[in-house]
């Protein structure tokens, strides 16, 4: 998990570090989950984006927020 990774670092090094997660990533078949207002950065590592504005989500191709979501909400109640 990363919390704005770049938000203090120069482009150089910007890139520098989306080149090491990518790596990371895929050496590794790890997921990355990161946090970032730098959609050239969401660009070039991910393959699932899900964007989210002021606490809602609004986008979510894959629709695996609302699953897990929906599914911890059903687990509530049992």
């Amino acid at each position: 998990m990363a919390d704005e990774p770049t938000g203090n670092l120069d482009p150089e090094n910007s890139w520098n570090l989306v080149k090491l997660l990518k790596d990371i990533n895929q050496k590794n078949n790890t997921t990355i989950i990161m946090t970032t207002h730098n959609y050239e950065i969401v660009d070039a590592l991910g393959k699932r984006k899900i964007e989210i504005v002021n606490g809602e989500i609004k986008k979510d191709p894959s629709k695996i927020i609302h699953k897990v979501i929906h599914s911890s909400k059903k687990n509530e109640h049992n």
